[in-house]
Parts: C-alpha cells; structure tokens; sequence
C-alpha cells in the first residue's frame, strides 16, 4: 500500500481517509464506539485515537480506548451523565460506560513559536483563545488550549499515535503519515525532535518503551535526539516518572525496555544507584517478564528491591555492623535517595524493607525461625530475591536448594529435622577461690514436635530432671 504527502488547503491539513486497513471491527470496544456515537448525535466530532488504533493496525489487543473530540471537558460532562474530569497540565474527561472507562480529550491547539506566555490560568475563559505554558527549559507547564483536529494530529508525540479511526464509517484518518511507518516499523517524533524531547521529556521514556514493547526501529532523527536530552528528565516531578517507571517495566518488556535505558544512557537518571552490568535488577527484570507471560502477579516493590540492592548493601556495609538498627538505616537512607527522582509510595517501601530485612533470616535455619519464616507474608518474595541472589553469585546455592526443598516438605516433618536455637556457649570467670569453673556446653534438648500442637506453632520439650520421662511445653511465638 503506498501513502502520499499529506496536503495543505487554506492552512488546513488534510488527511489520508483509508478505508482499507488492517483493523478488525470485532476488536473495537463497544463502548468506546458508543462515546463516538453520542458525542456526534451531539453535534460534535469524536474519533477514537491513540494507542488503540496503533494497537489495532499491529494485530494486538488494545489496554484501552481512547477518544479524541472537538468537544471541550464541560461539553463532555453535559452529553454523558456518569463524567469525571481530571488532569491538571491537560483537563479530559472520563466517561464511565458500564464497566468500561473511555477517556475524552480535546483537540488541542497548534503551539505558536513557544514563547508565548498567554494563559491558561483563567479556567472559565475562553480554551480556544488561550496558549500553551513554557518552563523556562521549554518544558510545557499547561496544555488547556484547544483547537481543531487537524492540530491536534501534529500536537501528538509519534506519528504511530497520530492516527484516528472512525468506528461508525470504518475508516482511518491519517495527518502525520504514520501509516508508513506503521508498515516499517518505524518509531518517528512528530516535528523536530529536539524541541519535542524539550517539551515533555517524558517523550524520550515513551520513545524507548513502545520501540520495546512493539519491536520498532527508532527513526535516526528520533535516537539522536534522546541522550542530548535525557538531563531534563531530572525536571520531571517524582510522582510522574514513577508511573512511567510502571508503565516500562510492568507490562511484559521491562528487560528489553532497561537494556534501551543503559544503551541510551538514560539509566543513571531514573536509578541513580543501580549498577552498571544491572546484576540483581537485571534478573529481576527477567523474572518480572517470565511472570507475566505466565500471568503471575507482579509488583512494582520486588523491582524497586533489585534495583536499590547495591545502594542499600553498600550503605549496609558502611556501616560496619548488620544489626536492625543499622539495616532500617540503610534502608531509609537508600529509599529517600531513589524518591529525588521517582516517587515510592509508602506500601511499595514497606514491601522492599520487609524484602531486604528477611534476607539474613533466611540463613538462619532453626526451627523457630523457619516456622515464622514460612509464616511470613513477604516469605515467597523474599525466597524469590534470595534466588536471584544466588543466580547472582551474592548467596550459597546450597542455600537456596534447601529452601527450594522446604516448600515441598510437610511443615511437621521439616520442623521435627531443623535443630532448636542453640544457646550461645559461654566462659565463666574463676571463682573466688581460685578453681576454674570451665566451660559449660548448653547444647539444648533435643525437640519434638507433635502433631496435636503443630497447627498452633513450635513445641519443644525440654527433659526435666525431677522426672525422666514427663517433659515441659512451649508454644514458640
């Protein structure tokens, strides 16, 4: 199939209208088909856009459906009866159709020479009349201004997600040839990619994760562009870069995904700390694939874990001692170190803290300590790092065979063969009169376990000097 140039009337683009293309209408969300519909029975334009129409043209099954309309946010919110609005730097609107949530956007405006400062502050004037915000590095601050599609087309960051289908007359509404690029493979910035990156460096991210996620070939123009500019990433607010930070890693590409990372030298900017050859986090990454190709549950906890290791190790050793006080410390230190650059909700830093603390527990293979161990609610987490350790030549193989095994046993029977704790054997100093009192072995009992007391906890029996055969009782806590 062959694209020409687009065509320019009256300062107006005009688009390519193909109607043979590869989308199979049976893959379109019927909700998002009737947001379409309505906001035309409206009076207004609706397409949908984005990704899913990428997503449709590559033969994969779209996350979401996303419209894009001439309609503003309050249009919306009067057309629909169930309507949210949310976004700050860009208002749309989220509209709930049964289950399904389709988001609407405005068409946004073309940006002037990017000097203009005209605002987006008043929020009950007139959209269409308003500009776009800069930072003073040229990042956009406030994209409220709105426009008409055409605009819109050449506003959006790939040429691939500048594609607008139309789900009632079947066909593609084209302004940025991304098409062609479509048919190559090809990973191409709308415009000059400098100016961009320099807009929203969170572009140069997306750049690197769809070419992994949809095995695309960045543009020459495109890759060039993305090192000289990877120092604005450190302008990005925490909180952003950590949803992208999911986004990369959370959706099947994650090693591919840092491999693009270290090879653009963008690495260092999202983790300060990780190491160069990736060691742990790159096993993790792998790991953290294997798993969702197998559709296990992921968490973004067990990554944020592998990818502070080597800080937290470093800090740990540091300190010179590997007491509680001293690992909580390490931990502390190397969370809010990675949280200058991207933000880690408070439930993934309990999960990396609780990871990282039942690391030297694990090598302590008592009878009471296995049984809490096994009780743990992060023990598979923590048995899954202490393996990528041992992958990682950081643990005893034998170590983690044993704990491999320990999952097989019966809990009675694995606790019956584990020897109690040990009483630490100690010197006692001469007595007054001179004879040694020697050294006192305590080697404790040995200790059973019966199956009555089993599914309450530890019991261990120590003999009793008054009477041989009767025995005392503990349950360990």
């Amino acid at each position: 199939m062959a694209y020409n140039r687009l065509s320019l009337v009256q300062g107006v683009h005009l688009p390519q209208r193909i109607a043979d293309h590869r989308i199979d209408r049976a893959g379109v969300s019927a909700s998002a088909t009737a947001v379409v519909h309505q906001l035309r029975s409206a009076g207004f334009d609706a397409y949908l856009v984005g990704g899913c129409v990428r997503d449709l043209l590559l033969n994969r099954e779209p996350k979401d459906f996303d419209v894009a309309s001439n309609a503003t946010p309050e249009d919306v919110r009067a057309v629909f009866p169930r309507v949210r609005l949310v976004g700050r730097r860009f208002r749309i609107a989220h509209v709930r159709m049964g289950r399904d949530i389709i988001e609407v956007s405005t068409f946004r405006r073309a940006l002037d020479d990017g000097t203009a400062l005209e605002v987006a502050d008043q929020p009950n004037g007139d959209a269409s009349r308003r500009r776009v915000q800069f930072s003073d590095e040229g990042i956009i601050l406030h994209d409220n201004a709105f426009g008409a599609i055409d605009e819109d087309a050449f506003r959006r960051d790939f040429t691939i997600n500048a594609l607008y289908y139309d789900p009632i007359e079947d066909a593609v509404l084209d302004y940025c040839n991304g098409m062609a690029d479509i048919a190559s493979r090809t990973l191409r910035v709308i415009g000059d990619p400098q100016r961009r990156f320099r807009e929203d460096p969170v572009r140069i991210l997306r750049a690197l994760r769809f070419a992994a996620k949809l095995e695309l070939t960045l543009h020459p123009a495109t890759e060039a562009a993305i090192a000289p500019n990877g120092a604005l990433l450190a302008a990005v607010p925490p909180a952003r870069l950590f949803d992208e930070f999911i986004k990369m890693f959370l959706h099947g590409h994650a090693a591919r995904t840092f491999e693009l990372l270290y090879r653009h030298g963008l690495a260092a900017a999202i983790f300060p700390a990780c190491s160069q050859d990736g060691g742990v986090s790159r096993l993790a990454l792998e790991s953290t694939d294997q798993r969702i190709a197998e559709g296990k549950p992921v968490t973004a906890g067990f990554l944020l874990a592998a990818f502070l290791w080597p800080d937290y190790s470093r800090r740990l050793a540091a300190s010179g001692r590997a007491r509680a006080e001293e690992r909580d410390q390490a931990a502390s230190e190397a969370l809010l170190e990675q949280r200058k650059t991207i933000a880690v909700p408070r439930r993934h830093s309990y999960f990396v803290r609780d990871v990282w603390h039942l690391q030297p527990r694990l090598e302590k293979r008592t009878a009471k300590n296995v049984a809490m161990l096994l009780g743990h609610r992060r023990f598979r987490a923590a048995y899954d790092f202490l393996m990528l350790r041992v992958a990682n030549g950081e643990a005893d193989e034998e170590l983690g065979r044993w704990w491999t095994e320990a999952q097989t046993v019966e809990l009675e029977q694995l606790l019956g063969e584990l020897p109690a704790k040990r009483r630490r054997r100690r010197r006692r100093g001469r007595r007054n009169d001179g004879h040694d009192v020697g050294e006192i072995a305590s080697d404790a009992p040995a200790r059973e376990r019966s199956a009555g007391a089993a599914l309450a906890g530890l019991v261990a029996r120590d003999g009793d000097a008054g009477a041989a055969d009767s025995g005392r009782s503990a349950v360990a806590t």
